[in-house]
């Protein structure tokens, strides 16, 4: 029996009380928004080390972290560094995006090293070894792609995306409106090409139960990424994007009646005004199924610096209800990131889903901002560092760029605005 089934029957199982008593929410919370289809738990029956997290509605907003082997300049040891990076930051999951070398090698391994949820993309898996194959990604069996996806899940993968609902009608309406960027999916832009050079409808649309089949057997949590998510702020919105979130939507409610949990996954790039525009969207035509969303980022032209740019995107989105992001590095568009960049880059997404869930209003959420200011009135500098949702960076700022005045800010040094008043005012202070 999945978890989703278990939940629309009436069971807690111990997975929802175990993501209950970290959400701070009550076991039947958990279960009814599973049951709902607006929390999903993503755990594969496979998994033995896993830390059960939920995904959704009411819930604090998670933060995902990509990794995988590329071009000859990865390796095993980079990627897994990468993954202990990422989980030191405090990522919630891991995305193993490996698309080249031993995948099932470094699919096992992400599996045995993170005990948070791991999720893939089994299509690059099956270009890549129809490419070997064949001397074509093009020439991709079907059967074989389908082998891929059960592998993925067999292995214990917690959540799959993939591109179902890219459809070539979707396709042909993208060709008809001379889109600026028409394809920007990785993923989505192999399957297309290989639904162009053999003029077939997507595999994974129209065998979509079986897909599902496999999802159930293992229970694995669908990502059902858009193909179509633009990649330039002109893109944004257009009718090949909102068309395939209508297919969408309709492929969340087959799932959720096959007993599959499933988010979506999206949107790329877009303007800060189409942000909570797309949100609302999403979740009105996907029948509020979590969003896992890519940033968004807000321009295009922040390249060097767009983990910044997808934190204000991903701040935005999580206060317009979306429950799930995608972190996006400084190396986005331009390279590969390395461990320092993954670090970079999941400590950005945090506060961005930090910064979304204040404004949702988690009164449980504002204890920690409440706890630093108490400690800055204070003065008590160790309990700051203690708090900052990166400590070794903020010791490291603290120790390198201060004056060296025992109290105070390296700013005002002695004559610290705040030392003073509460000097004035007689508020107890701790020591430095």
């Amino acid at each position: 029996m999945t978890l989703l089934t278990s939940a629309l029957n009436g069971t807690i199982t111990s997975e929802m009380e175990q993501v209950a008593v970290r959400e701070g929410v009550t076991p039947e919370f958990i279960r009814q928004g599973m049951a709902e289809g607006n929390i999903v738990i993503p755990s594969n029956i496979n998994r033995k080390n896993i830390t059960p997290l939920g995904i959704g509605k009411g819930l604090r907003t998670k933060v995902s972290a990509s990794i995988g082997l590329h071009g000859k300049d990865t390796s095993h040891s980079k990627e897994k560094e990468k993954i202990e990076t990422a989980l030191k930051a405090g990522t919630d999951a891991i995305m193993d995006l490996s698309a080249g070398g031993d995948m099932d090698g470094m699919r096992k391994e992400t599996l045995s090293s993170a005990s948070v949820p791991v999720g893939t993309l089994p299509i690059y898996q099956a270009m890549v070894e129809a490419s070997q194959k064949y001397g074509s990604s093009v020439k991709m069996d079907v059967e074989e792609m389908f082998e891929v996806i059960e592998r993925h899940a067999a292995d214990g993968v917690d959540f799959l995306a993939m591109h179902c609902g890219t459809t070539m009608d979707i396709v042909e309406r993208a060709k008809s409106e001379g889109r600026v960027d028409p394809l920007v999916s990785y993923g989505g832009s192999h399957l297309i090409g290989w639904m162009i050079a053999n003029q077939r409808e997507n595999p994974l649309y129209e065998q979509y139960d079986r897909v599902l089949e496999i999802a159930k057997k293992y229970d694995v949590t669908l990502s059902l990424a858009d193909g179509m998510r633009p990649g330039c702020l002109a893109d944004s919105l257009d009718g090949a994007q909102v068309q395939e979130l209508v297919v969408l939507g309709e492929l969340v409610r087959r799932a959720r009646a096959a007993g599959v949990q499933i988010m979506i996954k999206g949107p790329g790039h877009m303007p800060l005004d189409h942000v909570k525009a797309t949100v609302t969207l999403q979740k009105s035509l996907c029948k509020g199924a979590p969003y896992f969303v890519f940033g968004p980022l807000l321009t295009d032209i922040g390249v060097g610096y767009d983990h910044i740019n997808a934190a204000i995107g991903g701040a935005i989105s999580t206060w317009a209800g979306a429950e799930f992001l995608c972190y996006v590095t400084p190396a986005e568009h331009i390279g590969l990131p390395d461990a320092q960049q993954v670090h970079e880059g999941v400590i950005a997404a945090r506060i961005a889903a930090h910064a979304g869930d204040l404004a949702k209003g988690r009164k449980e959420d504002y204890q920690w901002d409440l706890d630093m200011s108490m400690a800055r009135k204070s003065l008590d500098w160790k309990k700051q560092l203690e708090l900052s949702i990166d400590p070794v960076r903020a010791a490291e700022i603290r120790k390198t760029r201060n004056s060296g005045e025992s109290t105070g800010c390296a700013m005002c040094g002695k004559y610290c605005a705040m030392e003073i008043i509460a000097k004035y005012l007689k508020i107890e202070k701790h020591s430095c």
